[in-house]
């Protein structure tokens, strides 16, 4: 896949700028609170948003706009990931887990590190939130309920329902919308190829970040052939497990997030010829003769299935085994029979 260019941060994205306002009024007014938990979809820009309100707490001679001046020695600082006031905290990468540790958290109360050393503030941001083990949300529960002065903990999520509520609780919550696919298209007009735009919008579920960033022209080719094979499977010309390790190679996330795609729109098929809305307009065809030979409510418990899936690969759960299992039911399922019960 290729890289994108990095999004600029002299502005906030169009659909953000209200968001930008108003936590730029809170800063000027000194009413930001200690803790903020942003969150939204993946791919809308809170990420952006969030980098945008670090860099501007943290320069120097910010513009007249609140944004970061991008010239000054604390910026210098931020553009070479060395300043001292700005922590990321996050999943260890050279760990087998990709939870947040409580040794992240203790590291940030011990020695004073929650107190700034050159700048107004000092902002640690946790992201992924709901990557937090127990242990490393109740010492972050900890310092959110006594924070220091000056301190700003910042947490970014996709499941805020993961975190636990006291946590919610003590932080602002900003939640960031999908933007309108008007506003997403007319962004995305001369950063993507034009015909292009909408599947890749609408395949990301209306993030425009998504659609840049992850949805190229290789990725999209990998998605037909992986349903072709789908609909190989439910001819009976393809192994399901031979498929399942080519979906387990492209990345298990990424899969079931296709395949509950792929079974969301067979429901909706199998219920009416013409629903208001399909996830993946562009098979529209293909799925539509694939649902007329369908159970509905076969359907609809493999789609069950799917989403437990999805679910359960964000666990330590095998992955291979989990596409193994929905790719074996699918084979069921696609040949007219009921599948198995669980």
């Amino acid at each position: 896949m290729s890289e994108p260019s990095p999004l600029p941060l002299d502005a906030p994205l169009p659909w953000l700028v209200e968001d930008w306002m108003r936590l730029d009024g809170a800063r000027r007014d000194g009413r930001l609170a200690h803790g903020l938990l942003f969150s939204g979809p993946r791919g809308i820009g809170k990420r952006h948003l969030v980098e945008l309100l670090a860099r501007s707490l943290l320069c120097g001679t910010p513009t007249a706009e609140g944004l970061a001046c991008g010239r000054c020695a604390d910026c210098a600082l931020i553009a070479a990931e060395s300043h001292p006031d700005l922590l990321r905290v996050g999943p260890d990468p050279e760990a087998k887990s990709d939870e947040i540790p409580i040794a992240a958290i203790r590291a940030l109360v011990e020695r004073g590190a929650l107190t700034p050393s050159r700048a107004a503030w000092k902002v640690t941001v946790v992201d992924p939130a709901d990557h937090l083990n127990a242990a490393a949300a109740n010492a972050l529960l900890k310092t959110l309920e006594e924070p220091p002065g000056a301190a700003l903990i910042v947490l970014v999520t996709e499941q805020p329902g993961r975190l636990p509520a006291t946590i919610r609780s003590r932080c602002r919550q900003i939640r960031i919308p999908t933007p309108r696919p008007a506003d997403a298209l007319t962004w995305l007009t001369g950063r993507i190829p034009a015909k292009d735009a909408a599947l890749r919008l609408c395949l990301a579920h209306g993030g425009p970040l998504r659609a840049l960033e992850e949805l190229d022209e290789d990725l999209l080719r990998q998605r037909r052939e992986r349903f072709d094979g789908f609909l190989a499977i439910a001819r009976g010309e393809r192994d399901p497990v031979v498929e399942a390790a080519a979906w387990n190679g492209l990345g298990a996330r990424l899969c079931l997030d296709w395949l509950a795609g792929w079974m969301v729109d067979l429901v909706r098929l199998a219920a009416s010829e013409h629903p208001i809305h399909l996830d993946n307009p562009d098979l529209r065809d293909a799925l539509s003769g694939l649902a007329r030979r369908l159970e509905p409510a076969s359907a609809h418990r493999l789609l069950q299935r799917v989403l437990r899936a999805r679910a359960l690969v964000e666990t330590r759960a095998n992955p291979q085994l989990l596409l193994e299992s929905l790719s074996i039911e699918w084979l069921r399922v696609g040949a007219g029979q009921a599948p198995g019960r669980s």
